[in-house]
């Protein structure tokens, strides 16, 4: 939605629900927030001089499968320890599942292709045990450094990661393209992945080539580019179907693993383009259209209520906790 401030500039309301953030993170409302210090090589498939926007390229079908997969987390409690010393170690005790939706395209058709669940106790302390309740079961992910509270979060990402990867090899075949939910972090030596970002919270691109980004239709993409970071690999941006709104309205960025070749890269940018945009989803349907993609929507609620009930976790932990005690 649109519409004029008492000085007559434009102003635009986010399509998303507030409770899940903003699509991009905005500096001044003009888009990503954070300018990037990653180098860029902008010259991967156009002279960054002839960037321009990218269409379909009619020679280039939809995969036949197309694989979904994502992953949640939950921290169920926060707990602190307390050793021998004296000292205390803050933890948390979190669930966390990953799953694939297998989407044929050829029979339109989606199912759930598999699934699994796990729990972990992320501390810092070199004592804790793992905490058991009946079948409840919060192994423990000792945490490198001082283990401080804030920062522990964070630390069930990669457990998670690795619950996502042994999900999708158990169902993956050959020539089934794979779409992760988010960055592809320690999955770039997946073949045939791409990783899609939802949202955007860094500056790439300069202002010129930022432009051409923006300036997307929808099912229009931007040429590749490479990125110099640490999880350093191709990316493009594509804008999803959208009825107009902000600049950034509609845009996903999505790559794929640096150890292909340029030709490789276009080539699934170009499969991207022919296969993303018919999963988006629409804003009577999801607070986060149209880039949480449907599949992935479906899944992330099927995720969550394999977690188990948080109540009743949290009071298995607390009844475990005073069991520990006495």
């Amino acid at each position: 939605m649109t519409g004029p401030s008492r000085a007559g500039a434009r102003f635009f309301v986010d399509a998303w629900d507030p409770a899940y953030g903003a699509s991009f993170e905005a500096a001044g409302g003009g888009g990503p927030a954070a300018p990037s210090s990653a180098q860029v090589d902008a010259g991967v498939e156009l002279p960054a001089t002839d960037w321009r926007a990218v269409d379909v390229r009619r020679d280039v079908a939809a995969p036949d499968v197309v694989l979904l997969v994502d992953g949640v987390r939950r921290i169920d409690a926060s707990v602190w320890t307390a050793e021998d010393d004296g000292g205390s170690f803050p933890g948390i005790a979190a669930s966390y599942a990953a799953g694939v939706v297998r989407c044929d395209l050829e029979r339109g058709a989606a199912e759930l292709a598999g699934t699994r669940v796990a729990r972990g106790l992320f501390t810092a302390s070199p004592s804790v045990q793992d905490v058991v309740a009946g079948a409840i079961r919060y192994p423990v992910h000792r945490v490198s450094g001082t283990g401080e509270l804030s920062k522990l979060p964070a630390a069930v990402q990669g457990p998670l990661t690795a619950l996502e990867v042994a999900v999708s090899d158990a169902v993956r075949t050959d020539g089934d393209l794979l779409v992760v939910d988010g960055p592809l972090r320690s999955r770039r030596n997946l073949p045939r992945t791409l990783g899609y970002i939802k949202t955007q919270h860094s500056q790439y691109l300069d202002g010129r080539l930022t432009a051409v980004v923006t300036g997307l239709a929808p099912g229009q993409r931007c040429p590749v580019f490479r990125l110099g970071t640490a999880w350093g690999g191709y990316s493009w941006y594509l804008r999803l179907p959208v009825a107009g709104g902000a600049p950034w309205a509609g845009v996903v960025r999505v790559e794929c693993s640096a150890e292909l070749t340029e030709a490789e890269a276009i080539e699934l940018a170009d499969l991207s383009l022919v296969t993303l945009p018919r999963f988006a989803s629409t804003p009577y349907k999801d607070p986060r259209a149209p880039q949480n993609l449907i599949p992935i929507a479906g899944l992330e609620r099927r995720l969550r209520a394999m977690l188990g009930d948080a109540r009743l976790l949290h009071r298995v932990l607390t009844a475990a906790a005073r069991g520990i005690r006495r």
